[in-house]
């Protein structure tokens, strides 16, 4: 690491921060709103967004600055077994194809802005709405805590803040300042900011790795070296080299698919695919998005290089902004660190305007303020969303990062219990909502408590996402192990509910709606005036 603050760097990163700052709040004029106190006009853009903007924007979601950084810290720190990111993007696509568009369109015929709602008119059920809005922001929290560890990451290799021994005011001090940049416009702008920004963070996160991946291997000696060094470096370790060994393939099987089950059932992911203006969006979308997943392969070879260039970190997190500084020019390492902050606040930006949408909608006016105003849940939908990024501030700056990345790994275990009622509702009003929501309830405390018994070398307990599947004695992920439990427990009930004709709730949608396009007649008169008035565009 170089001594004292890499000043070119700094300054080029401050020059597209600066940039990304006017854009977010010039984005509030962008397709401006017909009615701006409205919920769907600031946390879904006005469902307006066309194909090359939803693509950015659910790029600019999906592929985030902890994805940047994460996933080759994994390769660098674990070998081959941290690639199960690009398998899992690879299976996600197909999977979402089959039941995105269904989502959105009897999202968009009833209005609904979070999956909550369809869960609770598709099952007449709260409670079992309550479940997964609770589930979506308990999940949602520690995504954004890990946005601004990758901030503060850049920050670091950048000498910004002072050592350890500095104050902790000054220290923190230019996170704060970015924190409260993103609030600001996030509160201004809404979904509108990320999705303008999105071009931004995409055009350099492409452009970094297509330099890096010519540039590094030409200074490292080639590929061949490359591989070579990490070869030798795990098999030093013990591991047996870069691919992991037999026991560990369950564990990289089970992984990637529940990792891909999972992914779409974030609140963040379905807030980007609602803003879209047509259901052939959403299925366009499925079809291009893979582009990234070519991306990321590229992006995890990255760990490789570390290890050859010879960067030494305590912090795996630390590794690839250490590379970028190691071995590019001061210059173009100021545009990687610009990549990765600016793609870290804009999907923090999505997820919070995601955790609002859901209080606001699923807790505040289903059981504080029913007879709550458009206006009023603009309004709650935007405090709320600064509270949730404060929340995931104080996360970062008072407790240990390693912890932050756990809780994100236990976040995934969790959603991934919401998609027996989201997807299972999609198709069939066969499961009971009793039997859902007890469903949910097995796979969330099987999933926590087989999470907090998991320890390493550093934690106690929440030390990893993955341990033995009962009856199979076989290491894999918990979060699927806790899944399937879920199902089982979902589909048992529900055959024993039907057949004593326990009360199954109103179902307020109809067969048409889940293939209903925007210019379908009636698609308009179920939504909120401001929605009918929705501009396009692409």
């Amino acid at each position: 690491m170089k001594d004292g603050v890499n000043g070119v760097a700094l300054g080029v990163f401050i020059f597209f921060f600066l940039a990304v700052t006017v854009m977010g709040f010039l984005a509030a004029r962008w397709r401006k709103a017909e009615n701006e106190a409205s919920l769907d006009e600031w946390g879904l853009g006005g469902r307006s967004f066309g194909t090359w903007v939803t693509w950015f924007l659910l790029g600019g979601d999906l592929y985030t600055a902890y994805t940047f950084v994460a996933v080759p810290a994994a390769i660098y720190s674990l070998g081959a077994s941290g690639f199960f990111a690009v398998p899992y993007t690879i299976l996600v696509y197909p999977l979402i194809f089959t039941f995105l568009p269904r989502l959105w369109s009897v999202s968009h015929k009833h209005g609904y802005v979070t999956t909550s709602d369809f869960v609770r008119g598709r099952f007449g059920s709260k409670g079992l709405s309550l479940a997964v809005a609770v589930t979506g922001i308990l999940a949602t929290m520690p995504y954004i805590a890990l946005q601004l560890v990758g901030i503060q990451a850049v920050l670091d290799v950048m000498g910004v803040g002072g050592g350890e021994n500095t104050n902790w005011f000054v220290k923190d001090l230019p996170l704060l300042i970015a924190f409260a940049v993103l609030a600001a416009y996030t509160y201004s702008s809404g979904l509108r900011a990320p999705a303008l920004i999105a071009f931004v963070k995409d055009g350099l996160i492409y452009l970094v790795i297509a330099v890096a991946i010519i540039y590094i291997p030409i200074k490292l000696g080639g590929f061949d070296d490359i591989f070579a060094s990490a070869q030798d470096k795990f098999t030093k370790a013990g591991a047996g080299g870069l691919a992991p060994a037999e026991t560990g393939q369950w564990g990289y099987a089970t992984l990637a698919l529940g990792s891909a089950l999972a992914l779409f059932m974030y609140p963040h992911s379905i807030t980007a695919t609602l803003s879209s203006r047509s259901r052939d969006v959403i299925r366009r979308n499925t079809t291009i998005l893979p582009l990234y997943s070519l991306m990321l392969g590229l992006l995890a070879l990255l760990g490789f290089m570390a290890i050859a260039a010879g960067v030494k970190v305590d912090n795996g997190q630390l590794a690839i902004p250490q590379l970028f500084e190691n071995m590019f020019p001061d210059w173009f390492a100021g545009v990687a660190f610009a990549a990765i902050g600016i793609g870290a606040l804009v999907p923090a930006a999505i997820m919070s305007i995601a955790a609002a949408n859901l209080f606001t909608r699923n807790i505040y006016k289903d059981f504080l303020k029913p007879d709550a105003t458009p206006a009023q849940e603009t309004k709650v939908s935007k405090l709320v969303s600064l509270l949730v990024k404060v929340g995931a501030l104080a996360f970062v700056l008072t407790m240990d990062k390693t912890v932050a990345i756990n809780f994100q790994l236990l976040g995934g275990i969790w959603i991934l219990q919401t998609m027996p009622a989201l997807v299972g509702g999609l198709f069939t009003r066969w499961f009971h909502r009793w039997a859902l929501l007890a469903g949910w309830a097995v796979g969330m405390i099987y999933g926590t408590a087989a999470a907090y018994g998991v320890a390493s070398p550093t934690q106690k307990h929440f030390g990893g996402s993955s341990k033995e599947i009962p009856g199979l004695g076989e290491i894999g992920y918990i979060g699927l192990t806790a899944f399937v439990l879920n199902v089982v427990v979902t589909v048992v009930l529900t055959f024993v509910l039907n057949a004593v004709k326990a009360p199954a709730g109103i179902d307020e949608t109809s067969p048409g709606d889940y293939t209903a396009d925007a210019g379908d007649p009636g698609v308009q008169e179920k939504l909120p005036p401001a929605t009918a008035g929705a501009p396009g565009g692409h």
